[in-house]
């Protein structure tokens, strides 16, 4: 899968372990994803084998089995800002990441077998709800799969930095999803100072995620840093297409306005 064609799929067409692949090998091309392949085709042969359980919190705890206890795949706690973390085929290979990766293994897995799953968008983290015919489960992917209270998710997103209403969470969509990975990886490029590896993300990105408009401001931000202004406006132009907001409308205006004055 390339990821310029994840672009144009909609969202609920996206086979995330397929896009994380793409992803992972646009910075290692030479990288094998055949036991990433083989352990999420493993895991759905072995819940297919199996009598189903029916509720959420039994399909949780199959699917953290296999994922956590199994497989040995949990949270990245010694080298947590490490980009191989990020990374999906190195998570298979290493058996550990960050929360957004190994939450994107578990709502896969339970997708391709037919059961409901999402990812859910906490300040500082992810974790993911499981829904059966009888009730839903929360885990968290980071901590071996572990089940966790609606309590202690409001608990960790307090810690996060935000404290969600009612104690509903946001659940992320397939390109969300991918984002959020990449996003984590851009961030600490930013801090870095390395402003060209912030743009090769910000590419990917909007490569995905074409119709989000920020992402095409951060990518012409970067992209004029490092002096490529005809991108910058192309960039610009890009995020015009796809804006409704008419006070982002006429921002982007101004600094189409003042990229022609530094040019001439």
């Amino acid at each position: 899968m390339e990821l310029n064609a994840l672009g144009l799929l909609d969202d609920g067409d996206i086979d995330l372990v397929e896009a994380g692949i793409a992803l992972a090998l646009a910075d290692r091309p030479g990288a094998d994803p055949g036991r990433l392949r083989r352990l999420v085709s493993g895991w759905a042969i072995a819940l297919q084998r199996d009598t189903p359980p029916v509720s959420g919190s039994g399909r949780a705890r199959r699917l953290a089995g296999l994922i956590a206890s199994e497989a040995g795949l949990t949270g990245a706690t010694d080298d947590y800002d490490n980009p191989l973390n990020a990374d999906l085929i190195a998570v298979a290979e290493r058996g550990r990441g960050l929360p957004v990766a190994l939450s994107i293994l578990y709502v896969a897995l339970a997708r391709r077998v037919g059961w409901r799953a999402h990812a859910l968008n906490l300040p500082g983290h992810v974790i993911v709800e499981v829904v059966g015919g009888v009730d839903s489960a929360l885990i968290d992917p980071f901590d071996h799969g572990m089940g966790i209270s609606r309590e202690r998710a409001i608990e960790i997103a307090r810690h996060g930095g935000g404290e969600p209403v009612s104690g509903r969470f946001e659940p992320m969509s397939n390109r969300q999803l991918l984002i959020r990975m990449i996003t984590n990886q851009a961030s600490r490029a930013r801090a870095a100072g390395d402003t060209r590896r912030a743009l090769a993300l910000h590419e990917r990105m909007t490569m995905i995620a074409p119709r989000l408009s920020s992402l095409w401001w951060e990518r012409a931000r970067l992209e004029q840093l490092l002096g490529h202004n005809r991108a910058a406006r192309g960039s610009l132009m890009a995020m015009m297409e796809t804006t409704h907001d008419t006070t982002m409308a006429r921002r982007i205006q101004a600094a189409l306005a003042a990229l022609a004055r530094s040019d001439s």
